[in-house]
């Protein structure tokens, strides 16, 4: 038999046509649904009550809270066995189910976007389980220090007062290696580590070698020279009498080796005996002495593993919140990273902060553009053209003065006193003056800026290429014979630059792990969307392609049913073949 489920329906209001479902009269017999649902321990009525019209497939069921008679099986679903009776209601039932369909797959693909980045936020921390621990412990991209070196020229007519000439030699390139250890993990979310660089000359990469000579100004007698420059006349006598007896003179000539890793002088004997503490060395003196098998402090980061807002962030460098170097407390700060890794989730806004032991100071990086890196998706920072701006260019660097023009940056502060400064090679992105002062220099942006490419979600670096320059002020000072009649002038000693690339196994492993993976799910999810609207599509041209005329004995006809209710409650349950009210079900 049938049974015809109804609703309230108030007078004022157009009669709304029955919807026949076929179900058996059994107390448990259970409702069965091709749709989607919601369970719930709530019976159909079986004697009086309001219902209410599924919003997944248009038929009628008990409203919650309401009459309620009858078992109470669990209603999972409902089945109709009987389409709709017209072409809105098919209307209505189609979109509503297309509707749910598509919020479901939609909420499954914001569901894996979540994942993927619930996946980045796991694999970027520093904890042994992640995934970039083994990256982040023995850096595995093979970094090169590539150094070129200034040939002066003409040191006898600089000596006289003529503006110095410069050849640039290069590169000599070596093999960084960097490794951390002592590695301690804090309670208070951070990790405690030395890192250890050593570097190794590579000849095939290299323009020259380590025997090569060349003539650049002798630092220790100049600097001397600059520090003496107020000091007493007799002293400074003593000064040149001593440079005399020495042998030691303006400019020397000596090996790319020696000036990259130490040499012995005399002179550095002499100041040690005399004016102990003076010099941070003892022994042999070198432009990169002080970082071949040694560390560079000790970082204490934050592990992002309690609070990931500040992963990667510098805690304290050797114990310091903040350097004593500058003059303002900005220029103290110790901002941003250790210069490896940063923070995932990356937008064009962000910017890379970073402290520079050898620089002595916190520097910033700028977003420039977007690009791919083999194939992985890249944001390229650069410096801005405030980096090295003098305090009139720029206000917030007048801690790092006294300066000269703008563009470089006086750190003879934290270089035992000695009039050096730092800069982009070549003056690039400086005051013009300075690369005119000096014949031979060709600043460009291609060959002389720098810049990071990074991985904007994970945070870590893909490509970068760091270039810097240190350059010695040399004038003459009076009362010490050896430095002539040299002009001021900030003349350049030596530029470097620390490049590295993932390659290799770390690529193909980083690549699959955190760019493949994430995107063939992403993607998966739009393939089984569209998939499932086709799956979707067959039952339903299905259903409308047998819609059509009936013939009156295949279902009840709806002439049998009233047109309108005798009540306010019309019988919920009723015989739909010979329209008598069916008793309610005593429980």
């Amino acid at each position: 038999m049938f049974i015809t489920i109804v609703r309230k329906v108030p007078a004022e209001t157009p009669e709304i046509p029955l919807i026949p479902i076929r179900m058996a009269t059994t107390k448990n017999q259970k409702l069965t649904h091709v749709g989607e649902g919601v369970e719930k321990s709530e019976p159909w009525c079986t004697a009086g009550g309001e219902v209410e019209w599924c919003g997944s497939c248009g038929k009628g069921r008990e409203v919650p809270g309401k009459i309620r008679h009858g078992i109470g099986v669990r209603q999972q679903f409902c089945f109709q066995t009987s389409p709709p009776k017209n072409r809105e209601q098919t209307s209505r039932y189609l979109h509503t189910l297309v509707q749910n369909h598509m919020i479901h797959n939609s909420q499954k693909v914001e569901a894996t976007q979540v994942s993927a980045d619930q996946r980045a936020d796991k694999n970027v921390r520093i904890d042994p389980n992640s995934l970039s621990f083994n990256m982040w412990k023995e850096i595995p991209v093979p970094f090169y220090l590539s150094v070129y070196f200034f040939d002066v020229v003409n040191p006898d007519a600089v000596l006289l007062g003529q503006k110095p000439q410069v050849r640039e030699r290069g590169p000599y390139v070596y093999r960084e290696f960097r490794h951390k250890s002592n590695i301690t993990f804090n309670d208070n979310d951070t990790v405690s580590f030395l890192e250890y660089r050593s570097f190794q000359f590579q000849p095939d990469k290299s323009h020259g070698l380590e025997s090569d000579y060349i003539v650049m100004p002798n630092i220790l007698v100049l600097a001397a020279a600059m520090m003496m420059e107020d000091k007493p006349m007799s002293l400074k006598l003593i000064m040149t009498l001593a440079f005399s007896t020495l042998g030691e003179r303006a400019f020397m000539n000596r090996t790319i080796g020696e000036i990259m890793w130490g040499y012995e002088d005399p002179l550095i004997h002499l100041i040690n005996k005399y004016l102990p503490n003076m010099l941070p060395f003892k022994g042999k003196f070198g432009l990169f002495a002080e970082l071949n098998n040694s560390d560079s402090g000790i970082f204490t980061v934050f592990t992002g593993v309690k609070d990931f807002s500040r992963i990667h962030l510098v805690d304290k460098w050797n114990g310091l919140s903040k350097v004593n170097f500058w003059h303002s407390d900005q220029c103290n700060m110790i901002n941003g990273t250790s210069g490896q890794m940063w923070a995932p989730f990356m937008t064009p806004e962000t910017s890379l902060e970073f402290y520079s032991p050898e620089a002595c100071r916190s520097m910033k990086l700028i977003y420039k553009e977007s690009g791919t890196f083999q194939g992985i998706p890249t944001y390229r920072f650069v410096a801005p053209s405030t980096l090295f701006a003098n305090g009139s260019v720029y206000p917030p660097n007048e801690g790092f003065c006294p300066c000269l023009e703008s563009g470089i940056q006086n750190v003879s502060t934290c270089r035992f006193n000695a009039p050096l400064f730092l800069s982009h090679p070549h003056f690039y992105n400086a005051d013009p003056m300075l690369a005119e002062a000096v014949l031979g220099l060709h600043p460009n942006q291609e060959e002389h800026s720098l810049f990071l490419d990074i991985h904007p979600v994970t945070g870590i670096p893909m490509n970068c290429s760091v270039k810097l320059q240190l350059s010695l002020y040399i004038k003459a000072i009076k009362g010490i014979g050896q430095t002539g009649k040299i002009q001021p002038v900030v003349l350049p000693l030596v530029w470097f630059e620390e490049s590295g690339a993932m390659e290799g196994k770390p690529l193909k492993t980083f690549y699959t792990q955190l760019v493949l993976m994430p995107n063939v799910l992403h993607y998966a999810q739009y393939v089984l969307l569209a998939l499932g609207c086709i799956l979707l599509l067959i039952p339903i041209i299905y259903q409308l392609r047998s819609q059509g005329p009936r013939d009156a004995t295949s279902q009840p006809s709806m002439a049998t049913q009233p047109d309108r209710l005798p009540s306010p409650y019309a019988p919920l349950l009723q015989d739909s073949l010979h329209g008598q009210p069916i008793s309610p079900t005593k429980v």
